[in-house]
């Protein structure tokens, strides 16, 4: 793993979405920030800038009815499941054109029609929405699979370990994937986690495997096998990939408090997207030119998204009560 083979083996097609992808959402997350940092209000926001190839390299191995049930941290899971990045903008905004209408914010971004079951403000709490997705797919005979991100936090929370046992005792298409990005808001890994998170999987009888988290390739080759197993009939598996946050914790934390600065530009020297780019085009499959279109094509599709988001109105207070379930 990780020795850059994907870059000559992987179809080109293939290679220009991941790369678009990884552009978009680094371009988005910035541009958020920016935004926040400008003084725009968009509550909580918590940037995936860094982990880009995890969320790309694992749904690049689903199909489009494949489901994916995210964090707190979702935007680049959505993009990367192949939301469109105006109505995510749009929900930041809280405008009527966003993806939840405006209702959401950040933390509730969801489109099912795209495989995406919804960003989680609750540490946990998406994981067992895939293990019911993944049990639908088993009761309804088809052979759609359920991705579950969450973080080396998220692997602590009693609902992770319910949700891979019954997983595993259902036999349902599920593929857990760990981002261990080293930190749980601002606690190291290694204060709050024993052991290896993939290693855990052993307890429950299902195959376990760590990859490199800033290799898109390597992400992608490991959901690989997990998806086929799963489609198969051959039940869950889990993934941690090893990967970090540039950014802080969220929008509030600038990540001072508790990282030197020569961390994080170690982590920066082994960037996703720069690696992406040197192993493809020293591979020649694809060329500085179809980059550099990818490029424009992306920062015109940010800059579109916050001007349509701008321009676009707030909810009317008559919706106020729609879209809302009494539980």
């Amino acid at each position: 793993m990780g020795d850059g083979a994907g870059a000559v083996t992987l179809p080109r097609e293939l290679l220009l979405t991941m790369y678009e992808r990884m552009m978009l959402i680094r371009a988005f997350e910035d541009r958020v920030k920016a935004l926040v940092d400008g003084g725009i209000a968009f509550g909580a926001a918590h940037y995936y800038v860094g982990q880009e190839a995890v969320g790309v390299g694992v749904c690049a191995a689903l199909r489009p009815d494949d489901w994916i049930a995210s964090t707190h941290r979702g935007h680049g899971h959505c993009i990367a499941k192949g939301m469109a990045v105006a109505p995510m903008m749009a929900e930041l905004y809280g405008k009527v054109t966003g993806a939840n209408r405006g209702k959401g914010g950040s933390m509730h971004i969801t489109d099912v029609r795209l495989g995406m079951l919804g960003v989680n403000p609750i540490v946990g709490a998406g994981i067992p929405h895939a293990v019911g997705a993944a049990l639908s797919a088993k009761v309804r005979q088809t052979d759609q699979v359920a991705v579950t991100f969450f973080g080396d936090g998220g692997s602590n929370i009693g609902a992770c370990h319910e949700s891979i046992n019954l997983a595993a005792v259902w036999n349902v298409p599920c593929v857990f994937v760990c981002e261990n990005n080293g930190y749980a808001q601002s606690t190291p890994v290694e204060y709050s986690t024993a052991g290896e998170v993939w290693r855990r999987a052993d307890g429950y009888g299902i195959p376990g495997e760590k990859v490199d988290g800033q290799d898109v390739f390597a992400v992608y080759e490991a959901t690989a096998r997990a998806v086929e197993r799963a489609r198969i009939g051959e039940g869950p598996s889990l993934i941690e990939a090893r990967s970090y946050r540039y950014y802080g914790h969220s929008a509030g934390d600038d990540g001072t408090a508790y990282r030197l600065a020569v961390e994080v530009d170690a982590a920066r020297k082994r960037d996703c997207i720069t690696r992406f780019r040197k192993e493809v085009i020293a591979a020649g499959t694809l060329v500085e030119s179809d980059l550099a279109t990818i490029d424009k094509r992306v920062a015109a599709s940010v800059d579109e998204a916050v001007a349509l988001a701008e321009a676009a109105p707030f909810p009317d207070a008559s919706e106020l009560t729609t879209e809302v379930v009494a539980s």
